[in-house]
């Protein structure tokens, strides 16, 4: 867009030089969608976000480019859909990490992010809800299926949806390939 800013919610990507580069060429990083400047345009990275920023950005009629990828968007519809349903969302993954905080909020209701095997085996519910397990795109194939393993022995409902990016795999496998 002619003369119009362009900032990036968050680093476009994990790389200090490209997010330089942007930044020498006028597109500069914010950290909350607050601080995007009127009459700019906000490209959402491609870990994804919470649909109250989408909402958000919507109600100050900020123009927006979502460079979400496209497996992390399919993980929002599944979270939106089945948290809609009642079912209790369980993240396999980094709390800590943005994707994991941008599935988390198309959560209608609780969700829970487990990364270890004390997380886990700690995991109970009150009540007793069907359950619909996600992760998040970079998470280490095996350890998914390990930490699945452990909440499908407590006997909830569960259904298991393994949203590891397929490059990821790949990738792991042909580490433990040359690892083995």
């Amino acid at each position: 867009a002619e003369g119009r800013q362009v900032v990036t919610l968050g680093p476009i990507i994990h790389n200090r030089h490209v997010v330089e580069r942007f930044q020498e060429m006028g597109v500069h990083v914010i950290d909350r969608p607050e601080d995007a400047p009127e009459g700019s345009t906000v490209i959402i990275r491609s870990h994804g976000v919470p649909k109250s920023i989408y909402d958000l950005l919507e109600e100050r009629g900020i123009t927006y480019v979502d460079a979400t990828c496209p497996f992390v968007k399919k993980i929002h519809k599944i979270v939106e859909e089945k948290s809609n349903e009642g079912k209790h969302i369980i993240i396999i993954g980094d709390a800590k990490h943005p994707e994991v905080q941008g599935i988390c909020g198309w959560a209608v209701n609780d969700v829970t992010v487990i990364k270890t095997e004390e997380e886990a085996k700690a995991f109970s519910l009150a009540e007793n809800k069907e359950i619909c397990i996600v992760s998040q795109t970079t998470f280490n194939y095996n350890k998914f299926q390990e930490l699945v393993e452990i909440i499908k022995k407590k006997g909830y409902d569960i259904i298991v949806l393994n949203t590891i990016c397929n490059a990821t795999e790949v990738r792991q496998k042909e580490a433990a390939d040359i690892a083995g």
